[in-house]
């Protein structure tokens, strides 16, 4: 018996079409991000039937989490530990501008790193916020359990990193796209979770046994 973790990111926004810092602002999901939703939340439900789903505070993942939810019977259970990185006075940025009127930052930016942004938070900071959320979300399964946890692209980089027990270097793992998942297996080893599938956006046979790789 294992527990599992399906981390998923949201679906689109209007600010990720026009490729602008959310962070910690409440955009809501625009028509193709509930159709991406609507898709993804009955095969999420089935892959793993959960038994508990989890959401940032964020519209956007809480309008995702919601479509998992229905398909249950469940209702969402919100924590705003796992919010987006707080991206400070660039939040609200167009990347296209912000690469040309900060180039050097922007570029650590991409690279994963956030401490020459004024006012944003670090990785080691929502490492800290995302993992102790995890680690609640984990204490409240049964020993075979499985809860599906709705955050955001860079907040569930720093997640997966942190669970593996890898550096927080989150340019060394490939962006999720919209409805995405990772997938992370409880095991009794040094290391206690397993990554077996990342990145993941339709049906998938190997799921429900974890034989998929990531």
């Amino acid at each position: 018996m294992t527990r599992r973790l399906v981390l998923m990111r949201h679906g689109r926004t209007a600010w990720n079409v026009a490729r602008r810092a959310q962070g910690h602002t409440d955009i809501e999901l625009d028509e193709v991000g509930h159709e991406q939703a609507a898709v993804a939340g009955p095969w999420v439900a089935a892959a793993f039937t959960p038994s508990s789903v989890w959401s940032s505070d964020l519209a956007r993942a809480g309008q995702t989490a919601a479509y998992v939810a229905k398909e249950l019977g469940l209702d969402v259970q919100v924590d705003p530990r796992l919010r987006e990185f707080d991206l400070g006075v660039r939040t609200g940025s167009l990347m296209a501008d912000y690469a040309a009127d900060h180039p050097a930052e922007h570029a650590a930016l991409q690279a994963g790193d956030s401490s020459a942004v004024p006012g944003a938070e670090q990785p080691s900071d929502v490492a800290a916020r995302m993992l102790a959320a995890l680690d609640d979300v984990r204490r409240r399964l049964a020993a075979d359990g499985t809860a599906v946890v709705v955050s955001h692209g860079s907040a569930i980089k720093v997640g997966v990193l942190g669970l593996l027990g890898l550096p927080l270097d989150v340019g060394v793992l490939r962006g999720m796209d919209n409805c995405a998942v990772a997938v992370l297996h409880e095991t009794s080893d040094d290391a206690p979770w397993r990554l077996v599938a990342y990145g993941v956006s339709g049906p998938d046979p190997d799921f429900a046994t974890g034989a998929a790789s990531g």
